[in-house]
């Protein structure tokens, strides 16, 4: 018999897109056991999405992020193997039965994710299409054996969380990094492409440069917590160091008459230090789209550069701002 399969998608305030999910679920060619929805807290018509399809719908009375969202999915499903989606999430057709094979191929390997396609879920414009060329390309990069978990569109063996416990809850940002770390060695973890679903991202830059800036504030803690190994890493430590160099320049530029020569040196520097990310956006979306996408990506690296530095010194003055030191919360069955 085949594997018993749960699919849990933790949702807040997604009416736009959970339909779209829970349409891309129903029409996966191999069959799912359970559908739940576990509603965080929405205030606009989330719940009213969920209800027009068949799935079990659980809601929380407070918001409490997407590691306690997963928890309860966890602790309600019944599943050999849960399969995670974001409800801004998509699955292509043959991405669940994709997962499988690579479990049933690869009995070591306890966990499957995928990733981002280029095309967007709903086209809301060009800083959505920098968030999914460059989502699509450091997911590419790094496809293989890997030591991190990403949660978007996940298939993972239930009795993962029985011996490394659940998501930790402290975190509203990278507790699927923390969860990959607790997997350590034990459980083999595998990012494929031919597991792709298409995402619902930021389109809004404002939006998307405070959300980097937040999420950023726990990579350092994070970091220092990993028991092993660092993970796969979204961002190049050479693409953040440069990027840096351009607001940095602008002072001595701007008392040396030497403006906007240094600051467009110090740019073009930035362009070439992911000389792998330059050669897929070129080639991808051409020569217009690219100098968009550096500039927008310019101001994503600057914020997430100072998220993790006020991140560090908040985790230098408070050391409970982190992971929790021992996640051994169990599930139940």
């Amino acid at each position: 018999m085949p594997p018993t399969v749960s699919v849990i998608v933790p949702t807040h305030n997604s009416s736009k897109t959970l339909g779209a999910c829970l349409e891309a679920i129903h029409r996966q060619r191999h069959p799912v056991t359970e559908v739940i929805v576990v509603d965080d807290a929405s205030t606009d018509d989330t719940r009213a999405v969920a209800q027009r399809f068949p799935c079990r719908l659980l809601v929380t009375d407070r918001n409490a992020g997407p590691a306690a969202a997963r928890n309860r999915g966890i602790q309600a499903s019944t599943g050999e193997l849960i399969f995670f989606l974001d409800s801004d999430c998509a699955p292509e057709p043959d991405a669940l039965g994709n997962a499988l094979a690579i479990l049933r191929d690869q009995p070591d390997v306890a966990c499957v994710h995928g990733i981002y396609a280029l095309e967007p879920l709903i086209d809301d414009g060009p800083v959505e299409a920098y968030r999914l060329v460059h989502g699509h390309y450091w997911r590419l990069r790094n496809v293989g054996r890997v030591r991190t978990t990403l949660f978007a569109v996940c298939l993972i063996r239930r009795e993962v969380f029985t011996t490394v416990g659940l998501f930790d809850e402290k975190l509203r940002a990278s507790e699927d990094v923390e969860l990959g770390d607790r997997m350590g060695d034990r459980y083999g973890i595998v990012l494929t492409d031919t597991v792709v679903c298409r995402h619902d991202d930021d389109s809004r830059l404002g939006a998307l440069l405070r959300k980097q800036f937040r999420r950023s504030q726990l990579l350092i803690p994070v970091a220092l917590a990993e028991r092993g190994p660092a993970g796969i890493r979204a961002n190049t430590m050479a693409g953040l160091l440069t990027a840096t160099l351009v607001p940095a320049a602008l002072p001595t530029a701007l008392l040396t008459g030497g403006w906007p020569v240094l600051s467009l040196l110090f740019f073009g520097l930035f362009m070439v230090a992911e000389p792998g990310l330059l050669r897929f956006v070129l080639r991808r979306r051409g020569p217009a789209f690219t100098g968009f996408f550096f500039g927008v990506h310019l101001l994503v690296q600057l914020a997430v550069v100072t998220g993790a530095v006020v991140g560090g010194l908040r985790h230098l003055a408070d050391r409970d701002f982190g992971p929790t030191r021992a996640t051994t919360a169990k599930t139940s069955r």
